[in-house]
């Protein structure tokens, strides 16, 4: 497979007449240069694939859904407990298939699935253990994007070792031993990764930390709430970065999801670890800014529940909710934004790719340059004026999932509807 693209993003720039071939699902030749017999031609900009980090399809149902009366965070997550209890292996797997096919439509070519939704009604087990496991792999391949599996262990229903209960039991292993067996039943593919979650420092016990902190790729959401701060000070003396410092979780191959609330104490601590904001559920659950720029390592980017699927919203909401809470503009270059929207995804998640480079995954992404949001914008600022709608063409792997702003699977609005419908969850309510 070939493309010839009228303007491609490489060293940090859009360049013209960039020809990228691959063999197999990888970049096997970019140069610039004229089209050559049998090339596609793909117009506008093209960008590396776009990384979306952190991700719980299931909550996409929810969209729309938990405005009416104000609320917290916690309450919002009464609602989505309750979402929870609804779903089977059938219906999680069309919930997923629709939330992942929405993410291509708008150039997410890569998706960290943050997975805790484990067995059925009351923590009962099914016949296969990753049968939910199992949806979301099935789902990620009808959808055509990438998948990075994330296992989350979740074991106690706070800082003080309560057990789970309600809802929480279908997210449980009962132990650590027991959710690493399990885990060990997950196979990768040629578009699929496994790695493993810490739910929170509030759902997994300080001795079983050091567990996860084994694995090369691990995640966790971290002080997403200045609540979960108060009891970890409270039950343990320290602040949750800390927790996951002394437990060795922290560093090469981790990514801390969120990350809003940290002390000067927290920025030293998580040099070195990957963060991944996801400005859109931050604002949306009103948890606050992050200090992005505050951040001594990698910084990324998710769409977490989904209230909006748009990774140049993502991208852009880095550097205009910074400007909002420093009274300066600037603060990410629009480099950087790029850097954080794939490479740095890419990396989080366990795959070479994120960059138009010989030896990276072949994942593309076309934006129109010509419509009303993007006309007359510099190419080189487009993460800053664009969004999903202006996604024109998405190749994952070599293989092409959107063609002029149309998904293999058709109707995705149908998809979606039909999905969240057939979910208990509305039905009943």
């Amino acid at each position: 497979m070939s493309w010839w693209c009228q303007l491609a993003w490489l060293d940090g720039r859009p360049v013209p007449g960039v020809r990228v071939a691959a063999v197999d699902g990888v970049v096997t030749e970019v140069s610039q240069g004229e089209q050559q017999p049998g090339d596609s031609v793909l117009a506008g900009l093209v960008l590396p694939g776009l990384a979306n980090a952190h991700s719980h399809a299931f909550h996409r149902a929810l969209r729309g859904r938990t405005h009416a009366d104000g609320g917290t965070f916690w309450t919002w997550r009464d609602a989505m407990y309750r979402l929870a209890e609804s779903l089977d292996p059938d219906t999680y797997l069309g919930l997923a298939r629709a939330t992942f096919a929405e993410m291509v439509l708008a150039g997410y070519t890569v998706v960290g699935e943050f997975h805790y939704l484990h067995h059925g009604p009351g923590g009962v087990r099914y016949d296969d253990p990753n049968a939910m496991g199992e949806a979301l792999v099935q789902a990620a391949d009808e959808a055509g994007i990438r998948l990075t599996l994330l296992d989350a262990c979740y074991l106690q229903g706070g800082l003080d070792g309560r057990p789970l209960q309600g809802p929480q039991l279908r997210f449980g292993d009962g132990d650590v031993e027991a959710w690493s067996a399990r885990v060990e039943g997950l196979r990768d593919t040629a578009l699929v990764r496994h790695g493993v979650a810490a739910h929170s420092v509030r759902a997994v016990p300080t001795s079983a930390l050091p567990v996860l902190a084994g694995h090369p790729i691990r995640h966790v959401h971290l002080s997403e709430q200045p609540a979960e701060n108060a009891e970890s000070l409270r039950v343990h003396g320290c602040t949750p970065t800390r927790l996951l410092d002394d437990a060795g979780f922290l560093g090469d191959g981790a990514c801390a999801v969120h990350a809003t609330h940290l002390s000067e104490d927290d920025l030293v601590r998580l040099a070195g670890t990957t963060v991944c904001m996801c400005p859109t559920t931050e604002r949306d659950l009103a948890d606050g800014v992050g200090p992005a720029r505050a951040l001594h390592g990698p910084v990324c980017l998710g769409s977490d529940q989904h209230a909006v699927i748009d990774p140049f919203e993502e991208a852009r909401a880095l550097e205009t909710d910074e400007r909002l809470v420093s009274l300066q503009r600037g603060r990410f270059t629009p480099v950087e934004l790029v850097t954080a929207a794939t490479r740095a995804g890419y990396a989080a998640l366990g795959w070479d790719g994120g960059e138009l480079r010989v030896g990276a995954v072949a994942d593309l992404v076309a934006v129109a340059l010509d419509t009303p949001r993007t006309a007359g914008a510099d190419p080189a600022q487009l993460l800053l004026v664009a969004g999903a709608a202006d996604v024109t063409d998405v190749i994952v792997a070599g293989r092409q999932v959107v063609m002029a702003g149309q998904h293999v699977l058709g109707d995705v609005g149908r998809l979606l509807s039909d999905a969240i419908g057939a979910s208990r969850y509305h039905r009943h309510r």
